[in-house]
Order: structure tokens, then sequence, then C-alpha cells
């Protein structure tokens, strides 16, 4: 599930959609979760995209990245389509499979599992499946508990026996009764979930975590499979800032990229980061494509950057392809990618993460 936007990511998500975001420097948000089924052995996967698809559908445009079914199987990119019978975007979670049901009915694999594309895991497919199975359940929602400190108000909050088995199951709670979360992560019978979704329809419902999770609670046998290692949901400007910055941990940086299995992307060829005679750079994050010419502190710095003479970058992201001329002073902020900072500016987030548009021109003659 990888066409939602929310207005949390301000003007971040206005030219790509959030499963697109850019993280730990060469990666996209999705690529953990297209990792994640590759690892798991899923061959045959479809992406349903919406919003600001276009960045997204690039990154997509070829499943050897993630070494799905060349022959058998594969990857595929869903947009909504106009047809004779149909001329509405996805209207929600459980439309947009329903515009997709010809893709459940082709298919012969038994079992589906359902993930959204901007959160930055880990997780072994098989072993919720195993769980899934062994508990005889309909449903299998991946869950996770939270730390008492982190709002769950914008997650879905579930509360769970002692068998597994959710009995509430509580879609953005005003006031939420539990901190186990609901993590977008579900695994279901191939034609149970058919079944669900043409019932959906039927009644005029879009929704699957209301119309299918919420209201069968109590029909179907819907369990929880709990989660302990990393897990980041990027639906906030904060969200996304804390989740890059995590990336300067040796600990994070060690689990996801030198620990088994690993993390797959489409890989550009870029030269290494250079960094030139006054460059100075501690505990941060350097992409491929960049030069380095002035000091650089706590950021994550994505590909193809360049950074002027006696610049200073601190605590900082600078995205794809920003040219920030000498003699400026950034922290706290977000530069959005392929923009242009002229010399001697000065940007400084003092209430909270500043996002940068800056679109000058780069080269004057």
């Amino acid at each position: 599930m990888a066409g939602g936007n929310n207005r949390r990511m301000r003007e971040l998500s206005q030219k790509r959609a959030i499963c697109a975001m850019p993280v730990a420097g060469s990666y996209r948000s999705i690529d953990f979760t297209l990792s994640n089924m590759s690892n798991s052995h899923i061959q045959k996967v479809a992406v349903l995209t919406q919003y600001n698809a276009r960045s997204l559908n690039e990154h997509l445009n070829s499943s050897k990245w993630w070494d799905f079914g060349r022959k058998q199987g594969g990857l595929e990119v869903r947009t909504p389509v106009v047809t004779a019978s149909n001329s509405n975007w996805y209207r929600g979670t459980a439309d947009a499979i329903y515009q997709n049901l010809n893709f459940l009915k082709n298919s012969h694999e038994p079992y589906v599992v359902i993930a959204s594309g901007d959160c930055i895991y880990k997780m072994d497919f098989g072993k919720v499946l195993e769980f899934h199975i062994d508990k005889k359940a309909d449903i299998t929602v991946v869950c996770r508990e939270m730390p008492n400190d982190v709002c769950v108000e914008r997650y879905g909050t579930v509360r769970l026996n002692e068998d597994s088995v959710i009995e509430e199951f509580e879609e953005k709670p005003i006031q939420a009764k539990s901190h186990i979360i609901s993590c977008g992560i579900y695994v279901i019978r191939r034609r149970l979930l058919i079944e669900l979704i043409e019932k959906c329809a039927e009644e005029g419902n879009y929704d699957f975590v209301r119309d299918i999770l919420v209201r069968y609670k109590g029909v179907k046998r819907i369990v929880g499979y709990m989660m302990t290692d990393y897990w980041r949901n990027i639906a906030s400007v904060d969200d996304y800032f804390n989740t890059n910055m995590e990336f300067l941990k040796p600990e994070v940086r060690d689990y996801f990229f030198k620990q088994y299995p690993d993390i797959y992307s489409k890989v550009d060829d870029l030269p290494p980061a250079k960094y030139n005679m006054g460059a100075n750079v501690k505990n941060s994050l350097i992409t491929s494509g960049c030069i380095i010419n002035g000091v650089v502190e706590n950021s994550v710095i994505f590909k193809k950057s360049y950074i002027g003479n006696n610049c200073v970058i601190k605590n900082s992201i600078i995205l794809n392809d920003v040219y920030i001329g000498d003699n400026s002073y950034i922290e706290n902020c977000i530069v959005e990618s392929h923009g242009t900072i002229k010399a001697d500016s000065r940007y400084v987030g003092e209430n909270g993460i500043e996002i940068v548009l800056e679109k000058n021109e780069r080269y004057v003659i």
C-alpha cells in the first residue's frame, strides 16, 4: 500500500509520495518493506500507488533491485485506472485492493501479506505466516508495544487476550486505552480476502481497518503478532527527521546494513563522496556523489549534494542534489531536494524543524 498522503508531512509530500521519501542517505522508505518481502522469499508483489506517484514509479522501474521473480511473479506497480465501470481514484485501502482484485484472483498463492510502504523495519514474514497458521487465525495483525511516552493516538490501538486474540481495536482513538499499536502489516488467506473485499464494495465501504478489522473483530478470529525489533513509521516531519537521525547511531546502522538480511535499493552509478581541503565532518552520513568543503555535524547528506566553502551544517537533513553556496549556515532544517541555497544564507529551525525550499538559479553565466 503506497498511495496515501497526509498533511503532517507538510511541504515534503508536495512533490513525492511518502513511500518515496529518502531515508538513511541511499534508500527510499518503500525499500525496507520490499526488501523484507524479498528476504522472506515472496516472489509476487503489487505496489498500489496513487498520490504523487511519479518519483515512486521511477524508483520501481525494475524488480531486479529486490530480486523478485523474473519469469514467474515479479513486481507490479498499479495506479488507479479509468474503466467502463469505474472512474474513481482509490477511496480507501479496501477500495484500492478492490480495484486491483484481478491481481488476487489471477494469483495462486494461498496467503496474502498486506503492508504499508512508509515504515522502517526488518521482518521475516515467514515467521508471521507460521504464527498465523499455528493460531488458526483468519487475519493476523502485526503489533508492537510502544513506550509510555509515545503518543499512540494517531495509530490503531489494540488489546490482546492471553491467546493473542484481538479483543479491542480502535482506529486513531481520542484517548488510547492501550499502548499496543497495529503496524499496518496483515496476513490473510487469499480467498478470504477476496470475499471480504467484495462484500465491502457491495456495501459501499472503502477502509480496510474500519470496515474489515474493526467490524469483523468478533466474527473472525483476528490475532496479533507482537514484534519487538526496530520499527518506525514516517507520518510527520518530526517522525521523518528523527528516523533519519537515528541512523547516525552505530547500533542502528549495524542492525540495518551489516546484519543479515540486507536492505536493497535502486543503485545509482555515482562516484564516492569527495572531501576537499577545509572539510570537517563529525557524526554524519555522507552519500555518494557529494562534494564537501565546509563543516558538517550530526547531519544526513543525500546523493549529489554540494556543500560550499566555509558552510556550517548542523543537525540537518540535506536531500538529493542540493547546492549550498559558500558561507551558509543551516541548523535544525530539512533542505528539499534539487534546491539551490544562495551564498551567505542562514536557516535555523528555532521552533522545531524548518523545511527549506529554495529554487534559485544554480548556474549563472
